[in-house]
């Protein structure tokens, strides 16, 4: 357990090194940190520091920069204070810009990755999770107007699938309760791949007051269980991140460049992360991929109903600024979530 002292050293060195991408030195500190002691002290703080593990001396600097150690501590300092209260009027700007230039969920979560990395500077990410091999836990249908039908499925991790299809001729909202309470006594605990088989059976073949939402039902669901072979990857700024002098090796910055590209695995990455988490966070060698080992990826989930549906994230060198980019990212879950929460009527 660190004392207070050797924490203000180690934060101070942290934000001092997300500024300036340059070793840092004692001489440093005191001239921009008030921390009541010496220069003389804080050498041998920074010493101490670097026994344990939490800064790096690289080549014969004089200086030091933070481990992936030392930056899971001030990350793990962050998320457990209490989060920062959003900027109201940027939030209503950012909010309106992501409705007017969205007219469907899927250009929802690619504008808001573009308006993201633009904000940002950073490589940004925008996912809609796999569902294939899930099990149904909830189904409903809501009424978007009077004759478009948000299809909404979870999943048993709380994920939610949906899609949007049109009817020939209106119906009420009480015909959609009721068939929504037939589908979840039918569907429940059935795997996705089986529901096409469920949606054949006698069972549904009988319930003809309903059988023209139903015979729309099937295509779109099929078509839409059929995209999720190739699950929703939204990526923007890919090139920003060649500025950051972490990458000017052109060898490392075509291995990022290469792997961002590579949709399947950065999928399988970000998919394979917690969705129990508002923020997630991986840091340098906590990643898998070698190609990854010099960077952070930072995610937030965001949600339609009050269930996780997705993500959206920036990938970046570990030198990031953490908390600018945890509460940036925080106030795109609060504004996808609203609007999808619009848009279904919640």
């Amino acid at each position: 357990m660190l004392d207070e002292r050797k924490l203000k050293v180690l934060y101070a060195i942290i934000n001092s090194y997300i500024l300036s991408a340059e070793p840092i030195g004692s001489r440093t500190i005191t001239k921009h940190y008030d921390l009541g002691v010496s220069s003389a002290t804080i050498r041998n703080e920074m010493s101490d520091l670097e026994e344990l593990g939490l800064l790096n001396k690289p080549h014969s600097s004089a200086g030091r920069i933070p481990s992936d150690k030392a930056y899971r501590l001030y990350v793990n300092w962050i998320l457990n204070q209490d989060p920062m209260t959003q900027d109201e009027g940027k939030k209503e700007k950012i909010k309106q810009i992501l409705i007017n230039e969205s007219k469907e969920i899927d250009q929802l979560l690619q504008t808001s990755a573009k308006v993201l990395s633009e904000i940002t500077n950073y490589t940004s990410l925008a996912i809609s999770p796999q569902f294939k091999n899930s099990k149904v836990k909830h189904v409903q249908l809501v009424t978007i107007d009077m004759r478009q039908i948000l299809f909404i499925v979870v999943n048993n991790s709380d994920i939610v699938k949906n899609a949007i299809f049109k009817l020939d001729k209106p119906v009420s909202n009480n015909t959609l309760n009721t068939l929504s309470n037939f589908l979840n006594s039918k569907l429940k605990g059935l795997s996705f791949e089986e529901i096409g088989k469920a949606f054949n059976s006698d069972d549904f073949k009988e319930l003809i007051d309903y059988r023209q939402i139903i015979n729309e039902l099937i295509p779109i669901f099929n078509k839409s269980l059929d995209n999720n072979e190739n699950v929703e990857l939204f990526s923007e700024g890919i090139t920003r991140i060649l500025n950051f002098p972490e990458y000017k090796d052109i060898d490392k910055a075509k291995s990022i460049i290469s792997f961002i590209e590579e949709k399947d695995l950065l999928l399988e990455l970000l998919l394979t992360n917690s969705y129990k988490q508002d923020v997630s966070i991986t840091i340098g060698n906590e990643n898998q991929h070698s190609q990854l080992k010099d960077s952070s990826i930072i995610t937030a989930t965001y949600s339609i109903g009050g269930m996780t549906i997705g993500k959206i994230g920036v990938i970046g060198p570990t030198r990031m600024d953490y908390l600018k980019l945890i509460n940036t990212l925080r106030l795109f879950s609060t504004n996808i979530t609203e609007i999808l929460d619009m848009l279904i009527g919640k």
